[in-house]
C-alpha cells in the first residue's frame, strides 16, 4: 500500500511544468503522484516520466477529467469524443509506467438528473458498450480502469458501491475496477467499511479525503473501521489524499468549494499523510 497526493490540490491544468511540484511531494513523504490530465496534449509524457524517476516517485494513476463534450451515454460524439480522450490517457500511462486510469469513467461531471427507467436502461447499455471497448484496450495496453461512483450532486448515473459492481460485472472485463473515495461515501453509503468489503478484491484505488474535501483526520469521520476494512480484503493500491481548496480556481468551482476549508494547502498535504501513516501504521 502507497501513499499518494493528486496534483489538483496545486494545479489545474497540470502540464509538463508542472512537474516542478515533484521535489515538494517527495520531501514531504508522498510514494506516488495522482496526475489528472485534463488535456491529451498538456504534457510530454516522456519528460513527465524522467521528472518523477529524477525524484524518487511514480505516477499511480491518471485521473480521467470527464469534461464537457465527454461522455459515454451522451451523444455519438460525445461518446467517440470520450472514448478517443480515454484511449489518449491509456497510451500517456503507458509512457509514464502508470497502472491505473481511474475517476467517473462513464460519463460527464455535473450531469445529474431524474430521468426515468427506460432512459436509465438506455444510458447504462450505452456505458456498458464503451467500457467494454475501452477495457478491451486497456488489457491489451496492461493497464486497468477504476470507475469512481460520485456523490448525487455530481452525477445521477453511478453513485454507490453496489451500482459500481454491477456496472462491473455487466462489462465483465478484468482490466475494470472499483474506484472509492471517502468524500463521496460519506454522503452515499449507509457504512464505508461494509462497501469497502463487498468491493473486495475488485477496489482497485482509494481516495482519502475529508468528509468536507479537506485534510483526512481532520474530520468527523471514523477512520479505524475503515482502515480495518481495507486490511481484511487485503488492499494492496494506492491511498490518495484528493483534497481542493480555493487556490485552484477552476477545481474550486467544479467541485463547489466557496470558503476556506483549511489554513494552506500545504498543510492538507502535510498533516493527511502523517495521520495516514499513523493510522494504517
Amino acid at each position: 500500500m502507497r501513499f499518494g497526493i493528486n496534483s489538483f490540490l496545486f494545479t489545474s491544468p497540470f502540464t509538463t511544468q508542472s512537474t516542478r511540484l515533484f521535489p515538494k511531494f517527495k520531501k514531504w513523504g508522498f510514494e506516488t503522484v495522482e496526475i489528472p490530465i485534463e488535456a491529451p496534449e498538456h504534457i510530454d509524457s516522456a519528460k513527465v516520466k524522467a521528472a518523477l524517476d529524477k525524484n524518487g516517485l511514480v505516477c499511480g494513476s491518471v485521473c480521467a477529467c470527464m469534461g464537457p463534450g465527454r461522455d459515454f451515454r451522451g451523444s455519438a460524439k460525445d461518446q467517440r469524443e470520450a472514448m478517443k480522450y480515454c484511449k489518449a490517457l491509456i497510451d500517456h500511462m503507458v509512457v509514464l509506467g502508470c497502472p491505473s486510469l481511474i475517476g467517473p469513467v462513464y460519463s460527464v461531471v455535473g450531469k445529474a438528473d431524474a430521468v426515468d427507467p427506460k432512459q436509465q436502461k438506455k444510458e447504462f447499455a450505452l456505458v456498458v458498450k464503451n467500457l467494454k471497448v475501452l477495457s478491451a484496450y486497456a488489457e491489451k495496453k496492461g493497464v486497468q480502469i477504476c470507475v469512481e461512483p460520485l456523490n448525487r450532486f455530481e452525477t445521477d448515473f453511478l453513485n454507490t458501491c453496489d451500482k459500481g459492481l454491477r456496472l462491473i460485472k455487466a462489462v465483465g472485463s478484468p482490466a475494470l475496477k472499483l474506484h472509492l473515495d471517502t468524500f463521496h461515501m460519506n454522503i452515499e453509503e449507509k457504512n464505508q467499511a461494509a462497501a469497502i468489503k463487498k468491493a473486495g478484491k475488485l477496489l482497485g484505488h482509494f481516495h482519502a479525503c475529508g468528509t468536507d474535501r479537506g485534510t483526512p483526520g481532520n474530520d468527523e469521520l471514523d477512520w479505524k473501521p475503515i482502515v480495518k476494512a481495507l486490511k481484511s480484503i487485503k488492499y494492496k493500491g494506492d491511498v490518495v489524499i484528493e483534497s481542493f481548496t480555493t487556490d485552484v480556481k477552476v477545481i474550486a468551482r467544479a467541485a463547489a468549494i466557496w470558503r476556506r476549508i483549511e489554513p494552506t494547502r500545504d498543510e492538507i498535504a502535510v498533516k493527511g499523510l502523517k495521520f495516514l501513516k499513523k493510522a494504517f501504521k
